[in-house]
């Protein structure tokens, strides 16, 4: 049985306009990408008052001609008083509020306000910064994202009312970034884990439960003075999940990411099994899914980081076979979920997206080199050791310079070999890997 077409209306003229992926338009229209794969269905739901303006705005064209019906009523779906879904009322109150569990939050009660100019410049930047996550060298942008986060304290101070709620929600998307880069590309673990804690605090006062719960749950990761994850590594995590029951609002996405979170805390204890079991249930939540569009800024998990992830974990518990197996299932799924390949093919957007997966990327090649090392097969495993480091001219951060050593170490009895002779070359051909191989030339 064919697929229906879709919305070929909307999605030819959002190609026309230059919004190649709808990740892209997703992120220019301020909307999750699912809310965009819906426009873009055989049966395309109405957008509401906020998102007609900026599809628009995108697009220049009116809604009827890019696919959509109207609804019924005056107003495309809002009462005559403009009193419909996500309508403010005249005195700035919710006409209506979204289902709740029994705790609301401020952020569940707000539908679309309306924000100054300010701070809307502050959260189109915000948005502005993340994007470049992966793309822009680290020592470029992490001055940058410090800046901004001053700006955000600053106009934290000077705001009140919704205004102060929305500038406190792109000021902890800000410190969370901040940590990203801190944690991950800078190796700067103790700074990391104060940016984090700090995103909880802004989050909650902005009454943002899931933004609070992702920044405790990156917190987890950080390990204490000892160098190892300690009690609390564990209540950072607890609070975390706590966080994210405050609200009905988790998507599937989210709930397996803390999922994985948990399972990594595992794998740094040494209780492989106990994180293969948590990534077990993590692919079981992906599996079911929902109706929930993950956060804007929700944008580092999906099906191919959970695969590349068990891959290692696979990996580091001695099981080649289906460590093989599922890294090799990982990497098709990193290059088709919104992302396109290394060249800006497919349906990625050719920017940001494409070196954000190419460090996963990096990463699964280096995990597949090592299996292949261990199972004893040396051309295999430099093969892909050698598309490990080529990506490394193409992403902002190295691959852990012990893990290339580690795999060249494993090769060494194979080092009459032309592929690893190769290798060696390649290595010393790319800066960010000569510095893991100064001391270990033959």
């Amino acid at each position: 049985m064919e697929r229906p077409a879709g919305n070929t209306r909307l999605t030819s003229a959002r190609v026309a306009a230059g919004y190649r992926s709808q990740r892209a338009f997703a992120a220019a229209l301020g909307v999750g990408v699912r809310q965009v794969r819906r426009w873009e269905s055989a049966e395309p739901p109405w957008p509401r008052a906020d998102q007609r303006r900026a599809i628009v705005r995108a697009l220049g064209r009116d809604l009827e001609s890019l696919g959509f019906s109207r609804p019924d009523g005056p107003d495309g779906g809002d009462s005559p008083d403009g009193h419909g879904p996500g309508a403010v009322r005249r005195d700035g109150a919710s006409a209506e509020l979204p289902e709740s569990d029994g705790i609301g939050t401020r952020a569940d009660r707000i539908t679309a306000p309306a924000a100054s100019a300010p701070v809307e410049d502050f959260r189109a930047a915000t948005r502005s910064l993340r994007g470049r996550y992966g793309t822009v060298a680290p020592a470029v942008l992490h001055p940058a994202t410090l800046a901004h986060a001053a700006t955000g304290r600053e106009l934290l101070r000077r705001t009140a009312g919704r205004d102060r709620l929305q500038a406190a929600g792109a000021l902890a998307e800000t410190l969370l970034l901040c940590g990203r880069i801190e944690f991950s590309t800078l190796r700067m673990p103790e700074r990391a884990g104060r940016s984090w804690l700090r995103a909880h605090e802004v989050a909650r006062e902005a009454g943002d439960p899931l933004l609070a719960s992702a920044a405790l749950a990156h917190a987890a990761l950080v390990p204490g003075r000892n160098g190892h994850l300690d009690e609390a590594s564990a209540e950072h995590l607890s609070d975390a999940r706590a966080e994210a029951g405050r609200t009905r609002s988790a998507s599937a996405e989210f709930l397996a990411w803390l999922d994985v979170v948990e399972a990594e805390r595992e794998v740094r204890r040494g209780d492989t099994g106990a994180a293969l079991r948590l990534i077990g249930h993590a692919e079981d939540v992906l599996s079911l899914g929902g109706e929930r569009d993950g956060p804007e800024w929700f944008d580092w998990f999906g099906p191919g980081r959970l695969a590349a992830f068990k891959g290692g974990t696979l990996l580091g518990a001695g099981r080649l076979d289906r460590a093989r197996e599922t890294l090799l299932r990982s990497l098709p799924l990193l290059s088709s979920a919104g992302y396109g390949d290394r060249d800006g093919n497919g349906i990625g957007d050719g920017g940001g997206a494409v070196h954000a997966e190419d460090q996963v990327r990096t990463a699964v090649y280096g995990d597949l080199a090592e299996v292949e090392a261990a199972a004893g097969d040396p051309e295999a495993a430099c093969g892909y050791a050698c598309r490990a480091v080529g990506l490394l001219d193409v992403t902002s951060r190295a691959m852990d310079p012990e893990r290339v050593r580690e795999v060249r170490e494993a090769l060494m009895p194979h080092l009459h070999r032309e592929c690893l002779r190769d290798l060696e070359e390649q290595l010393y051909g790319v800066p960010a890997a000569v510095g893991a191989f100064a001391d270990r030339r033959v």
